[in-house]
């Protein structure tokens, strides 16, 4: 029995985690099994070459760590570097703020990029950095791709051409929590040295799954790191790889089965059509908004987020209580404003396990919220906007042309 329960679906539009599929839900419904039988390496292996698939890298090498994406975040950084190693990070909202922190402690000098939220990384600042630094002191670049907070995406692509145009030799280190299976994302082409997700995000499985991938570059590194790191050794998985084993501590069986369908699901679907689903759903969200008369919280079109909506709402309502009353009223489920923008803006999470029509019954809450709280909004009107939208460029589901 649920602690809270209420009649029919709980309506799960934070930006993560996300709805499970079925098929996820039925592949996890089963005991334990021993890790070391051939059946859990047999499929580890398959596993293993298949999630490059979503990294889009041939030459990567993952590691499926069961964490969350801050434990992702310190396998990253611990197995690439050493303390007192100098690193740009971009402080862009509360996740980056977050990540920066964890570099800070780890003693790590932090030369920290900031932006008003709402705004990308100051890729400028980065070039200039970058072309002065000719004794090449900057061991390494990190960046959140898509920041949950405020729904600002940042071009991955402009970072690699800064590093290749000034021959800078620094890593390129990238959370794509919210955005790897959801946004176009290329590890290879983009010269991204360690890349990283959760599992609870656009994968649509439970929280506990880290997904780390680390470039050839980083797995060098990782002969001269000193960072201590112990459960996050990546040395550790690369000896049970080569015993064919995998497992150097006990992983969790039944996400290992829900990865499996997760992927299966996401191949089916197929890469691309999944990416063109979730920016369908990210711009009929934004053209609700619109009709709504709110803004949103993002404050470039080139870095408007297909993974999560952050809504800015009047001064004279807090958007705590939007959330609270949708939950409360309507089992809908919406995202916080966190931290700088903590009663200014609801956060709607379009991503992962989810389809059109799923969007329009929340974007249909979220009027009835508005109306709760105050706010003058027109019945319909967001919805017939994403509605009129969607129609005409929804496509046939794949698996039944």
């Amino acid at each position: 029995m649920d602690y809270v329960n209420g009649p029919g679906r709980n309506h799960l539009f934070v930006p993560g985690p996300v709805n499970i599929p079925e098929q996820v839900l039925r592949a996890m419904n089963r005991n334990n099994e021993d890790y070391r039988s051939p059946a859990i390496p047999a499929m580890t292996k398959t596993l293993l070459e298949d999630v490059k698939q979503i990294f889009k890298t041939t030459s990567g090498t993952p590691f499926l760590i069961p964490t969350t994406g801050t434990g992702a975040w310190e396998s990253a950084l611990t197995n690439t570097l050493s303390p007192g190693d100098k690193i740009i990070s971009f402080l862009i909202g509360q996740f980056s703020l977050l990540w920066i922190d964890q570099q800070k402690r780890l003693n790590f000098d932090v030369d920290v990029v900031e932006s008003d939220w709402g705004h990308g990384a100051n890729l400028e600042v980065l070039a200039s950095k970058i072309a002065e630094d000719k004794s090449h002191t900057i061991k390494a670049i990190c960046i959140v791709h898509n920041e949950t907070a405020t729904g600002v995406t940042n071009n991955l692509a402009t970072v690699r051409k800064i590093l290749d145009h000034y021959q800078h030799p620094a890593l390129f280190l990238v959370d794509g929590v919210s955005s790897i299976c959801a946004l176009d994302f290329r590890m290879d082409e983009w010269g991204v040295d360690v890349a990283l997700t959760g599992s609870q995000k656009a994968l649509s499985l439970p929280t506990g799954l880290g997904i780390v991938c680390a470039s050839p570059k980083a797995l060098e590194a990782t002969k001269t790191a000193k960072s201590v790191r112990v459960f996050f050794d990546w040395n550790d998985y690369l000896k049970f790889y080569k015993m064919g084993t995998y497992w150097p501590y006990t992983p969790s069986i039944q996400l290992l089965y829900g990865l499996r369908a997760a992927l299966d699901l996401l191949f089916e679907e197929g890469l691309e059509n999944v990416l063109a689903r979730h920016a369908r759903l990210g711009k009929a969200t934004r053209l609700a908004v619109e009709a709504w008369g709110l803004k949103n919280c993002t404050q470039k079109e080139e870095w408007f987020s297909d993974t999560v909506t952050a809504v800015v709402v009047p001064p004279y309502i807090d958007s705590a209580e939007i959330v609270k009353r949708a939950w409360k009223r309507y089992n809908l489920s919406l995202g916080l404003g966190l931290n700088k923008v903590a009663g200014k803006v609801f956060r709607i999470g379009h991503l992962g396990n989810l389809n059109e029509l799923q969007l329009l019954g929340c974007l249909a809450g979220v009027e009835m919220v508005l109306k709760d709280v105050g706010y003058p909004v027109k019945f319909g009107s967001g919805v017939a906007a994403a509605s009129a939208f969607l129609q005409n460029s929804t496509p046939l589901i794949p698996s039944r042309i």
